[in-house]
């Protein structure tokens, strides 16, 4: 429908905003099955009242061959009824194009750096980390089937303090190994996944290990906590294609002095002492004289220190010299999702990338909330294994890898989200992932027996029914709702979408127990039981297909 506005309203103005215009099925019934907002758009470009616009529209739309009515309603919206042909036409080229349904090539090939995780590689994922992984998994899959080309990229911060911590937390367990009797310091990592870590240690150095390389014996505690956080990336269905190294990527290579100059270069660097923060007290500020980056250059709330009057680099200098490194590497098109802690460095981690690339390049950074885990109304017991916190293997082993990315999926990443073990495991409507799950099974079950039955999905044809109407539209909006969730990085979008799909499955097949005009086999009506098993099969493909993208295996019985 949409190129058949833009060619009509082409042919009459010479208008360059179309993207504005959308075509959307009307909430309400009354105002047709489709709306378009063309005659607002085009009637603030050129100046007049958007109704008076739309009269200018309404004789080359009615001239449509699919178009049954055509009216203007409130301010200008255009709303269309459209004919039976156009809808049993459209759900056989849906059909047609099987599970390639609403992918489309609006990426074109355009290549993106989705950089998700990347936790200190000093433990196992935790449930917070969890949800930024499995969010940037389900981005990447959208992204990707709608051609997008996604480098999924994940940097460890293997440099620094929290390195130097791991080292004597292993360091401790290796000597309770040898028979020593040491308690974990509070501020070292307690877990006990060390031990294994420990033992290995022992096979491989052999030695005392206050004596090893302690850049070695990092690297090698680096390495082995890496496996299990990838082990646990693997349990969630997610494998990233890049890994890059703080240490040897970033500081060996010089990235922090290249990036430094380059700012240094472009006049962004600058001598000075800030104002102390609203959120330190002044007795215990220090003003110092500092290096400073120009961060509010480039839209930032205020200018960055990048080197302390010690000579020492802030935390900041990392993400600048890792910015530079995805940039020399070609990407200009970034994405980020950071955790809640992190919430602060959006503006300045979007400032530095615009500053290193003349404004050439985006990225587009996501926070992802809590997560609070519940069983029965009571919160979720911590992990010992891991120390202090729920682990991933704590999660999967209550309620397994789909549910759990399901429900992670349920709410949009920026929002704080409760998840119940119980809940989930109900087999109800108020259990989503069950909900939408028992949708595809029951679309499995009718097409099996309709198999039995003799039909087959070459036989199928599809003829308008009034009260299919809430389901056809639901099909409809698939491309739409895939197109936006690869636009916004949300997949949360197409989560709700499968819901609200099954639900209207679910109601047209609970119409059907009392109403025989609504089952989807009526072994007396040939041409009812084709047309219902087009809907059937189109909406099996459809939750397989969304299921899919959200890294989720669909169920074909329950």
């Amino acid at each position: 429908m949409s190129k058949y506005i833009n060619k009509i309203l082409t042919s009459s103005f010479s208008i360059d905003n179309l993207e504005n215009i959308v075509v959307e099925i009307p909430n309400n019934p009354q105002h047709g099955e489709l709306s378009t907002n063309a005659a607002l758009v085009v009637g603030k470009t050129i100046k007049k009242n958007p109704r008076e616009v739309a009269t200018l529209f309404l004789g080359d739309f009615r001239k449509l061959e699919f178009i049954k009515e055509v009216q203007i309603e409130g301010p200008g919206f255009i709303n269309f009824r459209l004919k039976e042909q156009f809808w049993s036409g459209f759900l056989k080229d849906v059909l047609k194009s099987s599970k390639t349904y609403g992918l489309e090539n609006i990426g074109n090939g355009k290549q993106i750096n989705l950089e998700f995780v990347s936790v200190n590689p000093t433990g196992p994922l935790h449930i917070g980390h969890a949800r930024g992984a499995i969010y940037g998994d389900a981005i990447a899959n959208i992204l990707s089937a709608m051609g997008y080309n996604i480098t999924k990229e994940y940097y460890i911060n293997d440099a620094g303090k929290q390195i130097n911590t791991l080292i004597e937390s292993l360091k401790i367990r290796y000597k309770n190994l040898s028979g020593a009797n040491l308690s974990i310091p509070a501020d070292c990592y307690p877990g006990e996944y060390l031990i294994d870590v420990a033992s290995k240690a022992k096979e491989q150095f052999k030695a005392d290990l206050d004596v090893v390389d302690q850049r070695e014996l990092a690297d090698f505690a680096v390495n082995e906590v890496m496996n299990l956080i990838k082990q646990d990336l693997a349990d969630l269905g997610i494998r990233h294609d890049v890994f890059v190294s703080e240490y040897h990527d970033i500081i060996k290579e010089s990235k922090i002095q290249i990036a430094l100059e380059m700012l240094e270069e472009k006049g962004l660097i600058y001598q000075g002492i800030l104002e102390a923060p609203k959120s330190v007290n002044e007795q215990d500020w220090e003003a110092t004289q500092q290096t400073i980056f120009k961060s509010t250059n480039f839209g930032d709330d205020g200018d960055r220190t990048i080197i302390r009057s010690d000579g020492s680099y802030t935390y900041f200098v990392g993400d600048i010299a890792y910015h530079y490194y995805k940039l020399e590497r070609g990407y200009n098109d970034m994405i980020l999702l950071l955790g809640a802690d992190h919430s602060g460095y959006v503006k300045r981690i979007k400032a530095i990338v615009s500053a290193l690339s003349d404004n050439k390049a985006t990225i587009d950074v996501k926070i992802n909330q809590l997560v609070n885990l519940y069983k029965n109304g009571q919160p979720f017991k911590m992990s010992k294994r891991a120390g202090n916190f729920i682990t991933v293997r704590d999660v999967l082993n209550e309620i397994g890898k789909d549910t759990f990315r399901f429900a992670i999926l349920t709410k949009k990443n920026d929002t704080v989200l409760d998840i119940d073990f119980a809940a989930l495991k109900e087999q109800n409507k108020d259990n989503p992932v069950w909900y939408v799950q028992y949708a595809h099974t029951r679309c499995q079950s009718v097409l099996k027996k309709a198999q039995e039955l003799g039909s087959s999905n070459e036989e199928l044809d599809y003829s308008y029914f009034p009260e299919d109407m809430n389901l056809i539209k639901m099909i409809a909006l698939y491309p739409k709702i895939l197109a936006a969730a690869a636009s916004y990085h949300e997949p949360h979008r197409l989560n709700y979408y499968l819901q609200e799909l099954a639900n209207s499955f679910h109601q047209l097949w609970s119409g059907g127990n009392s109403n025989n005009k609504l089952r989807f086999i009526n072994e007396q009506d040939k041409k009812l039981t084709q047309s219902r098993l087009v809907l059937v099969q189109i909406v099996a493909n459809i939750i397989s297909s969304g299921l899919k993208l959200l890294g989720i295996e669909p169920i074909n019985e329950m």
